[in-house]
């Protein structure tokens, strides 16, 4: 398993490899400093000698007399070697030819310096030309060089102090990065701590954001949202679980008390008949609430349209309105479409989403009225529209409409009315999954559904 270092030590190891990197780009540019400096200071040397030997040459008559001058100016400088050649002869050489050799390549009498190694030793050297003052006037090439080896030392005793003063700095500054780094990510364990006394029960929990750096002030405002909405999707959820075995027991005591009275004494078979009738009248209620629960859990993990087409949508709602025809003459009331638009999406989907709300409407509309339902279609997309008359539902109440098995206040529920309270759960999944939505308002004693559907001139991939 590859080994993960934690944050701090990357840190670390990241500002120590930074520092080792600065500091030995900056040894590096110390050497190449201190080596340039020392070539232009031995160049200059050079220089200075062979004008002081061309000097001396010029008041000397004879090679000896040179010679002689020579060794007394030499003397002092035991680093200096120099040598006189007359056509390529040597006629003079400061030191013994094995201690001291210059590349015969490299004579002239430009005065440029060249370097070389000899013996394991490193030179500079430079080559003039002067005249003796005798009565030839004969001109000598003049050859000087000069040892290399105390800059050598002394640039490797810098070399040396550098090397050590970059480890120790390195050392010193991954102790001081992993304070900075331990101390700078302080805040981050506070909030780990905070998120491990998280639980189901102490959602409430939040993370600090004013005692925290900027930079992880947005961090700890995400979470605390993120919080917030699973402490939301935990209430809903709470909600719903009690809700539901509310839901469930209904119908099972119901089965429970009619098998019991029924097993309890002889009956006759149409009283069995009546008995199985009403249970499979519960039976049916529970397949239904089932199915819709399914419908529910599928729409909220992402539920795919089966399929999609064209749909125009004012035939469906009076293919709809035939239906509910009957039902609407026996409460006497009037059902009126007007509009028309065009939707791509599911059409039985649709058919059952707009059957929710028209079932709604008839089931809370007083006798000897009209449940009106209105189709607009504009450049932002399609409105189909469900009102009808009836008491107006409590402001406070309606942004939980669409909640799973709300029901509005006992004013609003028919005696008759077998809904499961999914209905209008159901009918939203089915709009959001369309890419729209549903809203409700409910003022003076007239209550409308709207459904939203967005423009689509062609199906969605």
């Amino acid at each position: 398993m590859k080994r993960r270092f934690s944050l701090t030590t990357r840190l670390t190891m990241f500002y120590a490899a930074v520092s080792v990197l600065l500091l030995t780009g900056l040894g590096i540019l110390v050497s190449v400093m201190i080596n340039q400096h020392f070539a232009e200071q031995d160049a200059d040397d050079l220089r200075d000698k062979l004008g002081l030997i061309c000097e001396v040459m010029s008041t000397s008559s004879s090679i000896p007399a040179l010679a002689a001058r020579l060794d007394d100016v030499v003397h002092n400088h035991r680093d200096l070697y120099v040598q006189l050649q007359r056509l390529d002869y040597p006629v003079y050489a400061s030191k013994s030819p094995a201690a001291f050799h210059f590349p015969s390549q490299d004579i002239d009498a430009s005065q440029q310096m060249v370097s070389w190694q000899h013996g394991g030793i490193d030179y500079h050297g430079m080559c003039g030309g002067g005249q003796l003052a005798d009565t030839d006037r004969t001109t000598l090439t003049i050859c000087a060089a000069i040892d290399t080896r105390r800059h050598q030392h002394f640039i490797g005793m810098i070399g040396q102090s550098l090397a050590v003063y970059i480890l120790l700095s390195a050392l010193v500054g991954g102790l001081l990065a992993w304070w900075v780094a331990h101390n700078g990510l302080a805040p981050l364990r506070a909030m780990k701590a905070r998120a491990q006394a998280i639980t189901g029960q102490r959602l409430e929990a939040q993370m600090p954001v004013e005692s925290v750096p900027v930079e992880m002030a947005d961090l700890a405002e995400s979470l605390n949202a993120m919080l917030r909405r699973l402490q939301e999707e935990f209430r809903k959820l709470s909600e719903f679980s009690s809700d539901l075995a509310h839901e469930l027991r209904t119908p099972i005591s119901n089965l429970l008390t009619e098998t019991q009275v029924a097993i309890s004494m002889p009956r006759s078979a149409d009283e069995y008949r009546d008995i199985l009738a009403s249970n499979a009248e519960e039976f049916q209620r529970l397949a239904r609430m089932v199915s819709d629960m399914l419908f529910l859990a599928k729409a909220e993990h992402g539920l795919v349209l089966p399929s999609r087409e064209r749909i125009a949508i004012e035939d469906e709602v009076a293919a709809l309105l035939d239906f509910y025809d009957a039902l609407a003459e026996e409460k006497n009331i009037r059902l009126r479409q007007t509009g028309s638009g065009m939707i791509w999406g599911d059409r039985l989907m649709l058919r059952r989403a707009l059957s929710n709300l028209l079932s709604n409407a008839l089931r809370y509309t007083p006798t000897d009225s009209v449940v009106s339902i209105s189709i607009q279609q504009d450049e932002r997309g399609t409105t189909v529209s469900v009102g009808n008359p009836g008491p107006s539902i409590p402001a406070a109440q309606l942004p939980r409409l669409f909640d799973r098995f709300f029901r509005a206040d006992s004013a609003r529920v028919a005696a008759e009315s077998d809904g499961t309270g999914l209905g209008l759960a159901i009918t939203r999944s089915i709009a959001e999954v369309h890419g729209g939505g549903i809203s409700v308002t409910s003022v003076d004693d007239w209550t409308c559904f709207t459904l939203h559907f967005p423009d689509h001139t062609s199906p969605a991939t």
